[in-house]
């Protein structure tokens, strides 16, 4: 599994640029488009012929697997939440693309509607677009935990605290809502989970992972022990293996365990930074 991650990791680097680059900035000026003819025209035509529709689907209208994140937000007649929403999705996205490379954030989106899909048309129920943006927040807090939010316009939060609330509606929707409607917003969020696998840790503060880390590793038997004519270890250097080393300030998983280290899809080539220096680089081109 991990080398099936770390090949598809080396498959959207080198194919960065491909896919529908600014895919929100399309998506959001549809949804827009669909909102305003929508609320100027005072029904709900437009939207019934974009948003899920299982029956409809099936008798062969599929555009309506692609089309239904088009129709957030119609019915609700407070603009400013709107657009403000509309905005801060854009924001996320454009966020991620800068970070994931175009063609990563494609097949994340894709993946998310692709999920609902299945479970929609399987089950039965309405795709919504609400679990596809929660994807998209919980991935940019995973990138970024450390972002503050304004909670009411004034109160600074930062994202990881907003995504493990989010988390944890979804984990008691997961343990108390009856099957299989239990499943829907874990399937709904299954992009996200596919994507980051054991790094949606990464949304926990640095502190909490390093106990973490330390609780999980066996405690020496015994303290180790140093020869008293050991050589100098500046005289002689050992240089102690590593997987992932820090292309700015050389850092490694060995000299700092407690840093993580990502692979920058915008650079030519197969080059790694630690956490502090994978959205502050320059390009390698």
């Amino acid at each position: 599994m991990k080398d099936l991650r770390r090949r598809f990791e080396r498959f959207c680097c080198a194919n960065s640029s491909k896919g529908i680059p600014n895919l929100m900035l399309y998506i959001v000026a549809g949804t827009a488009i669909v909102y305003l003819v929508s609320q100027m025209a005072g029904n709900y035509v437009l939207y019934s012929l974009l948003c899920f529709h299982r029956e409809s689907i099936l008798r062969g209208q599929i555009w309506r697997l692609f089309t239904y994140p088009l129709t957030y937000g119609v019915g609700n007649t407070n603009l400013l939440l709107i657009a403000i929403s509309l905005f801060c999705y854009y924001s996320l996205g454009r966020a991620m693309e800068s970070v994931w490379g175009t063609l990563k954030f494609n097949l994340f989106y894709l993946t998310g509607m692709v999920m609902m899909d299945i479970y929609c048309l399987i089950f039965g129920g309405q795709a919504d677009v609400t679990y596809l943006n929660l994807s998209l927040f919980l991935s940019f807090a995973t990138l970024f935990p450390d972002t503050h939010f304004l909670l009411f316009f004034f109160i600074p939060v930062k994202a990881w605290i907003f995504a493990l609330f989010n988390l944890a509606v979804v984990a008691v929707n997961l343990l108390f809502n009856p099957f299989p409607s239990n499943l829907f917003s874990v399937i709904s969020l299954a992009n996200y989970f596919l994507f980051f696998g054991k790094d949606v840790l990464n949304v926990l503060p640095m502190s909490w992972r390093v106990k973490l880390r330390r609780s999980g590793k066996p405690a020496a038997s015994r303290p180790k022990v140093i020869p008293f004519d050991a050589p100098n270890p500046r005289s002689a250097p050992e240089k102690a293996p590593y997987t992932h080393r820090c292309t700015v300030c050389g850092r490694t998983d060995v000299s700092n365990p407690e840093l993580e280290f990502r692979y920058c899809s915008r650079c030519k080539g197969y080059y790694c930074y630690c956490q502090d220096h994978i959205n502050n680089h320059t390009h390698i081109q």
